[in-house]
């Protein structure tokens, strides 16, 4: 006897998308890697030898960690080639040529990170770096930033942290005379280096910023909204660096240099870091007195 199951059209079988093939990612941006290879050992021997970029070696393990985080979405997206990557990934070797010819470093370091974005393009198309756009992002921290826009913004630091020394040193009740970025006490002669200037712990903290705000808060504005807070935070952290390095000069001019100067300078980062945390907690609380008080008139209403 037939059935009415029996009667009914046979449906086709649904077919199911194909997922990125990662051991071919893999593949890739190993053949990636070595064509740049060059570049990218310059890199590391930088972050190695510059203290400014010391932070680097950090940045590709922590953008490394959150893709693990996010595998099984990943592993999940679809497989959709964007052909127009060819085009960013012949972008970046231009780039990269272009740099290479003038000796130029960023715009050389720069191409890696626009040929990744093109292979990525390519092996799983724009939902996959649309994923991938927070550690993409931190990736840019790696890259040491150029030489004349660093020398634009290092001088009006080193100016600001030494008023602010003098300020303070006078406030203290210690005698001081500046010229420039030169602090002259009665102990000696101190000098607001490159190093002191506050762009060091600028461009390392604006990094721990994003990776705390994406660890302790899921809302993306609250990475903006903390990255701009380390501008005020790190020139305000390294003013007191170098009025604190005055004041220990005055007890023991060994203390303001060497080991101990070193050691100021990391305290004085976590200084910083606690300082960004209770950023996020000031904001946090104004949000939710706001909107306590917003609940609490309409209660009333």
């Amino acid at each position: 006897m037939a059935t009415i199951a029996d009667n009914l059209p046979e449906q086709a079988p649904i077919a199911k998308a194909s997922t990125i093939s990662w051991p071919a990612l893999a593949w890739f941006s190993t053949l990636l890697i070595a064509a740049y290879f060059p570049i990218l050992k310059l890199l590391v021997y930088q972050w190695s030898t510059d203290e400014d970029a010391t932070h680097g070696f950090l940045v590709p393990l922590v953008a490394a960690y959150i893709v693990w985080e996010r595998r099984d979405g990943l592993l999940a997206i679809p497989r959709k080639t964007a052909w127009w990557g060819l085009g960013v990934l012949a972008w970046g070797a231009l780039q990269a040529y272009v740099g290479m010819l003038g000796a130029e470093l960023f715009l050389q370091r720069t191409a890696f990170l626009v040929s990744l974005v093109g292979m990525l393009l390519i092996m799983g198309g724009t939902t996959l770096v649309r994923k991938l756009t927070f550690p993409l992002v931190l990736l840019l921290f790696m890259i040491p930033i150029p030489g004349v826009v660093y020398n634009q913004i290092t001088f009006p630091l080193q100016l600001f942290a030494s008023q602010v020394a003098e300020s303070a040193l006078n406030l203290l009740g210690i005698p001081v005379w500046r010229d420039g970025n030169i602090l002259e006490l009665a102990s000696q002669k101190l000098s607001v280096a490159e190093a002191c200037s506050g762009i060091r712990s600028l461009l390392s903290l604006s990094f721990v910023a994003l990776v705390y705000a994406y660890l302790f808060d899921k809302r993306v504005w609250m990475r903006w909204a903390l990255l701009i807070g380390t501008v005020p935070i790190a020139i305000i952290a390294n003013a007191g660096r170098v009025t604190i390095t005055g004041v220990l000069s005055e007890m023991n001019t060994a203390w303001a240099e060497g080991i101990y100067h070193s050691m100021e300078g990391w305290v004085i980062f976590v200084i910083a870091m606690v300082m960004l945390a209770g950023l996020h907690f000031v904001i946090n609380w104004i949000i939710n007195w706001v909107q306590a008080k917003r609940t609490k008139e309409q209660g009333l209403a």
